[in-house]
């Protein structure tokens, strides 16, 4: 058997198993079902806008903040109701602390912000102080695995657009996956971990959607095309036991576009919106829930109430709290700044008199600590009429599926009969059983990153113990063990050659201008779908070719075409994303 992993999906949970096997010696193939060319397709782990869960962590040990692991397994069990797991649960808050701590170390990740999002009792939300945190996150590890693959190809193998048809199953074992890439079928051989995400936008004819809610397939959805349940469907064929399939949780805060009302895809407004303040009026100005209530709650109660449209309202001090969330939203016309609350109040259609008294009443109910609806935090400061505010149109919408395939403590796929199928793991949202009934905000990304390094840890182990059996006769056992219980940094070179590779892999320098200059009223004639042009940082790109490929959808392009996008570029992105996957698309820079 070769020193092989095959990582079926290439987002956080996949990038964090491809790096716990790489610390633990063993090589990777990743195949990666979306991507382009040059890039990996970030997966719905880049939207994740709050941020990751983590008790006891540095971080809250240098804020003073009193949690632990034992107090987010009982409020993480609460969420989860009738349907948690203790053990699997124990996992997840257990190795929370470590999991954000290896996050800052290892990839040098600023994550010095802390909040307390619903359902939670301390505050635990981890966060930097700019761009988004599954983002940031997503991308550190992206990026290693990629220089890793250029510096060390005998270690890191990655494929983009492959497409898993198949898991190669013999003699009750997983030994590896056939997919297609190119138009062809390949096969690659080795024990697989699934991280293929979950199914909120499966809207295929075997849609696991429409078979376990049917009620909620007309609902707008979050996720990105590529959550149609392909991992759970891969190995309940050969066996695997579907877990808590009808679970599927339904997120409060889709952010409605007024331009497109409709759209089938949402953006997420971030819960860390609601974390620093936000309160949801309907369209009478009244407050009809506790904004910090568990998802699927509040989500109850919007329905319940059925008073639209619903608003999403954050005072100056909220604003200021969680800026660079509010500059994004806004230049993707999906928030509204207001100078005054007399402004917002003629926008919904009321006298200033009733917001005012709205808000008095919350101020009263903050300062009392008793809400009619059993709200225990106030945080953000008082509300008043002579105030900015930020503010956006509220909508349900699939969010995630806590449903999946069942899993044991070390992210060993089961069968029906509640065995392990050997050689298959599974880590992230392609795996169920984990959140129970409702997931608690910030602990997906977290979910991710906990799971994707147990199933790295245990396809370790489980390679090292197959090694073991057939080279036992062989007296080569030593070699091999050594070789694979070697410990390594996360994603470094074993080699001084490699390892120069990598640091001139990851020297990335401007792309040298082509072309010749354009004036902005040129770049602005090319502001269309078929003829799209930019400009970022007194460069100009054509970026018409990369619309259909762009992870965050071709639309986030397509709102600044012709225009200068560098501002939202900026707050999204590295400097060096574009000479990194990019640099055919400069075409010249601005002429002065």
């Amino acid at each position: 058997m070769s020193n092989k992993v095959i990582v079926v999906g290439g987002g956080l949970a996949g990038l964090s198993a491809a790096h716990t096997l790489l610390e633990r010696g063993a090589n990777v193939v990743l195949l990666d079902k979306q991507g382009c060319v040059h890039l990996f397709h970030p997966s719905n782990s880049t939207k994740a806008t709050s941020g990751i869960n983590g008790a006891g962590t540095a971080t809250q040990n240098e804020l003073g903040i009193p949690d632990s692991a034992k107090i987010f397994f009982e409020d993480t069990k609460r969420s989860a109701r009738d349907l948690a797991r203790d053990d699997l649960i124990k996992v997840l808050t257990g190795r929370s602390g470590d999991a954000v701590n290896w996050l800052q170390d290892k990839f040098g990740l600023d994550l010095s912000l802390v909040a307390r999002l619903g359902g939670h009792s301390q505050p635990r939300t981890h966060r930097g102080g700019a761009q988004f945190p599954g983002m940031v996150i997503t991308y550190a590890q992206m990026e290693r695995l990629e220089d890793l693959a250029v510096s060390s190809p005998e270690r890191v193998k990655i494929y983009k657009k492959a497409r898993v048809s198949k898991l190669l199953y013999e003699s009750g074992r997983v030994v590896g996956v056939e997919y297609e890439r190119d138009g062809k079928k390949h096969q690659e051989h080795g024990a697989v971990i699934l991280a293929t995400g979950g199914y909120a936008a499966d809207f295929t004819a075997d849609s696991l959607l429409k078979k376990y809610r049917p009620e909620l397939w007309d609902l707008p959805t979050t996720n990105g095309d590529h959550c149609t349940g392909d991992g759970q469907k891969l190995a309940m064929s050969i066996g695997a036991k579907g877990i808590d399939l009808e679970k599927v949780q339904v997120h409060p805060t889709g952010l409605v576009d007024p331009n497109e009302p409709e759209a089938k895809v949402k953006f997420l407004a971030a819960e860390a919106l609601r974390g620093v303040g936000g309160l949801l009026l309907d369209n009478e100005g009244q407050r009809f829930a506790d904004e910090l209530g568990h998802r699927d709650y509040v989500t109850g109660r919007i329905w319940e109430n059925g008073k639209y449209p619903i608003r999403l309202i954050l005072n100056g001090q909220a604003s200021k709290e969680i800026e660079w969330h509010c500059k994004h939203y806004v230049g993707r016309g999906l928030m509204k700044r207001f100078e005054s609350g007399e402004a917002l109040a003629k926008e919904m259609g009321l006298k200033p008199e009733v917001l005012k008294k709205t808000f008095d009443e919350y101020n009263a109910i903050a300062e009392s600590k008793k809400d009619p609806f059993g709200k225990k935090f106030f945080p953000g400061g008082k509300f008043t009429l002579d105030d900015i505010f930020h503010v956006a149109i509220m909508t349900p919408v699939l969010h995630y599926t806590m449903g999946g395939l069942e899993i044991n403590p070390q992210s060993q796929v089961l069968d029906t009969n509640g065995k392990p199928i050997p050689g298959l793991f599974a880590a992230g949202e392609v795996a169920g059983g984990v959140h129970g009934a409702n997931r608690l905000g910030g602990s997906s990304l977290l979910g991710c990153v906990v799971f994707g390094r147990v199933s790295g840890d245990s396809a370790s182990a489980y390679l090292l113990e197959s090694i073991a059996s057939q080279e036992k006769a062989t007296g080569r056992l030593g070699a091999v063990a050594g070789h694979l219980l070697e410990t390594r940094k996360p994603s470094e070179p074993a080699t001084k050659e490699a390892d120069s590779k990598s640091s001139e892999a990851k020297t990335e320098s401007a792309p040298e201008p082509k072309g010749g200059e354009y004036t902005a009223e040129e770049v602005a004639k090319h502001n269309s779908k078929d003829d799209c042009w930019v400009i970022v940082d007194g460069q100009v790109l054509d970026v018409t070719d990369f619309l259909s490929e762009h992870p965050g959808g071709e639309k986030a392009i397509l709102l600044y075409a012709g225009r200068d996008a560098t501002e939202e570029f900026n707050m999204l992105h590295d400097p060096k994303v574009i000479p990194r996957y990019a640099p055919k698309a400069v075409i010249g820079k601005v002429k002065a």
